[in-house]
Parts: structure tokens; C-alpha cells; sequence
């Protein structure tokens, strides 16, 4: 067992004669997601000692589609952050042929760039969230990191669709996911947001124009498009998200498990305040405490941000009626995953990946074609809500086309 990768390491099958699609496939998953009888710590105190007592949905379908899930890596706290992360080290040592990880605001892309692999958001609501710990309900969804766009895709066609355990599931016209199917309609017109470049450092401008160039030679039409709220996603998720998050928090108590105070306390409440004051990190600590704040003391700026998330909603998808996809640079120049890490440092390092978690929207991390000497900022493109298969199909057509196949 790799220590430093894994918090859990138990080769698990469904059974010796299960066979399927995919069998021989090595799968890593966060502790946040629950496997019967593992720790599943998340990252945090809060949930210190807790060991799943049944599968998530999304790890029974893997199981019966033959796969083995090897273990369970470390994650920053509840998956606020990079700090700490090291499920894409799984996969780039060769530990695990996919991983499954919490995309909140990128996560899943921003760590598969740094490690130039494929990493994919699916539409939301397509993949059963039941099983899986977060924060940000509305935001989150399971992501997945492969150096294969194809083992992605077969994974998604095991684990998609109608779940009785999650109520909040997309129940018609899902994706195909079966071989082939997302060639149907290519991808041809790629948009690109004028409001990037106001962000981009130039560094990332001239690595993001030359994957352009690169696209343009393949053949792809490159529109110049604008939304002129785009500015606003970061404040919105920040928001929508707090929210979320303080409330998802509540639960944690240290009453069954978790971390509890070991300070001398006179009545249950002072050791449930003082449980959970000790339970999380700075950052998230201070997240929830901003969640708090627009819950009970500031709701009109939630409300703001909800009107303003559906403006965007609607804006983006009407740009997506003009170009079949919208793409941008996955990661940023400079990163902060150390132990400065701050919730202003998390928001700037998931900038440009954080509105396909806004929107809803599918999005994919494509290494090797937005780059600048030795550095890879990644390719990601977001498509229209549920056209998943076609990314993915984008994305094994540039895999070809970068290594001459």
C-alpha cells in the first residue's frame, strides 16, 4: 500500500466469477464516497471513525460491471480545496486505471491537468449522488479522471442513469454512451469567450491562442463569442455554495462519530459547540461561517446570486446554440495547494473550471493542447446540458489526432 496516496487500500470485486464491460479496470475513489465497511473520513475530523455501512449507488454499479475498486485515496477536507488531494497521483503512477473524485468547482479537471490526463464533469443530475459526501449539493457531482477518454466513457455508460435513492436524477433522454454513438453529430464550432482573455495571464493567452491555432488546423471553426455577466460565476458559486455547504455541516455533531472535544464541558450543547469548532480547518471553517452569514444575516445576496446563476444558465445555453462547444485553458499559471491555502486561493485556482458546476453543463479536461514550453494549462471544453457522449467523443478524436493515430 502507497501510505501517502491512499487512506484505505482493499482490493474489492463483486465477486471472482463477476464478469463485465469492466473487467480488468482498476478504479480509486475518494474517501467521501462510501464502500461498504471502509473508512470514510472525507478529509475531516467530523467524520473521524466513521465507516461506511453500504455502497454508494455509482460504487454497486461499478462492482457488476466487473470493476475492482483498489482503495481509497486522500482528499482535503469534505473536497474543499486541492490541499492534500492525491487521487490524480493514482492514476498518473499507474495505481489505478480511473479515479472517482467530488468536482465542485473543477476539481476533477484541475487535478487531471496537473497531471496531464482526461478529466470529466458529466452533465449534473445523470450520475446518482447517493453514497457520495459533500458540501454544495446543486453544484457537485461525481468526476473522473483517466488517461483514456474511452475507459471514461464506459465508465459513464455503467453508472448512468435512474437511481430510487436519488430523487434529484435527470430520468429521460440520457446520453449513449455506447461505442460510436457520440460520432453521430461531431463537433464542429468551437466558442470561445472574449471575456477569457481579461483574465488570462499572457502566459496562458499565448499558450490558449496556439491550442486555437492547433484546433483550427484540425479543422474546427473558432467563433469569437461574449456573456457579459461571465465576470460573476466565481461571486455566484461563492455564494450558492457557502450556503449550501453551511447547511450540509450541520449534521455533523460528534454525538456518533466524528471528532469530539476532549475539553471539560458542562451540558451537551457546549460539547457540540466545542466539537464542531475544533471538527474543521481554517478554510473550510471559515467557508461555513461565510455560508452562515448569507443564510441568516444577508439572504437578499443569496437570492441575488440564484436569479443571477439562472441568468447564466440561460445565457450560456443559448451560446451553446451558436457553437456546439465553448472552450477555455483548465488550469491557471499559479496555484495555491499548499499550506496558504485560502477560500480566496481555492475560487482563483478552479476560476475557469467553476461555471461548468454553475451551469450544470458537461465539461472535459483534454491535456496536450494548450501549452507553453513544459507547462500544460490543459484544453477544456463544456458542451450542452446531457450532450455527454459527444464530448467524450471530442475527446478521443483529439487523443488520436495528438498522438498521430
Amino acid at each position: 500500500m502507497d501510505s501517502d496516496l491512499f487512506t484505505h487500500y482493499s482490493p474489492l470485486q463483486a465477486g471472482k466469477t463477476t464478469q463485465g464491460p469492466l473487467m480488468g479496470k482498476s478504479i480509486a475513489v475518494q474517501p467521501g464516497v462510501s464502500v461498504h465497511g471502509w473508512p470514510t473520513e472525507a478529509g475531516t475530523p467530523a467524520l473521524e471513525g466513521f465507516v461506511a455501512l453500504e455502497n454508494a449507488t455509482v460504487v454497486d454499479r461499478l462492482l457488476q460491471a466487473g470493476a475492482t475498486l483498489v482503495g481509497a485515496t486522500r482528499m482535503s477536507e469534505l473536497g474543499f480545496g486541492m490541499k492534500g488531494e492525491t487521487t490524480a497521483l493514482a492514476v498518473s503512477r499507474g495505481l489505478a486505471d480511473l479515479a472517482l473524485m467530488t468536482d465542485r468547482m473543477g476539481e476533477a479537471r484541475v487535478a487531471a491537468a496537473g497531471i496531464g490526463v482526461f478529466g470529466f464533469k458529466p452533465t449534473q443530475g445523470i450520475v446518482s449522488r447517493f453514497g457520495w459526501i459533500g458540501l454544495a449539493p446543486s453544484m457537485e457531482c461525481c468526476g473522473l479522471l483517466s488517461g483514456s477518454p474511452e475507459w471514461i466513457s464506459d465508465v459513464m455508460g455503467k453508472v448512468t442513469g435512474e437511481d430510487g435513492k436519488d430523487f434529484s436524477l435527470q430520468i429521460s433522454g440520457l446520453p449513449d454512451f455506447r461505442p460510436g454513438a457520440g460520432d453521430a453529430q461531431p463537433i464542429r464550432k468551437v466558442g470561445v469567450l472574449k471575456e477569457l482573455f481579461a483574465v488570462l495571464s499572457e502566459t496562458e493567452t499565448r499558450a490558449f491562442r496556439k491550442g486555437l491555432d492547433r484546433l483550427a488546423a484540425l479543422g474546427f471553426d473558432i467563433l469569437e463569442l461574449s456573456l457579459a455577466d461571465h465576470a460573476l460565476f466565481s461571486t455566484v458559486h461563492r455564494i450558492i455554495g457557502s450556503v449550501e455547504a453551511s447547511s450540509s455541516c450541520g449534521k455533523y455533531d460528534g454525538v456518533r462519530y466524528g471528532h469530539r472535544t476532549k475539553a471539560a464541558v458542562k451540558n451537551w450543547n457546549e460539547m457540540y459547540l466545542r466539537s464542531r469548532g475544533e471538527s474543521f480547518g481554517m478554510p473550510l471553517k471559515t467557508y461555513l461561517f461565510q455560508g452562515a452569514y448569507f443564510q441568516f444575516e444577508n439572504y437578499g445576496a443569496f437570492e441575488d446570486a440564484a436569479r443571477i446563476r439562472a441568468r447564466l444558465v440561460r445565457d450560456t445555453a443559448g451560446l451553446l446554440t451558436r457553437a456546439d462547444v465553448l472552450a477555455s485553458p483548465t488550469r491557471r499559471e499559479a496555484t495555491c495547494t499548499g499550506a496558504d491555502e485560502t477560500i480566496g486561493s481555492i475560487y482563483a485556482e478552479c476560476a475557469l473550471t467553476l461555471p461548468a458546476n454553475v451551469t450544470g453543463l458537461p465539461a472535459i479536461q483534454i491535456p496536450g493542447f494548450v501549452t507553453d514550453g513544459d507547462k500544460d494549462f490543459g484544453l477544456q471544453v463544456t458542451g450542452s446540458r446531457l450532450n455527454d457522449a459527444r464530448l467524450l467523443s471530442l475527446a478521443v478524436r483529439l487523443s488520436e489526432s495528438a498522438t498521430g493515430h
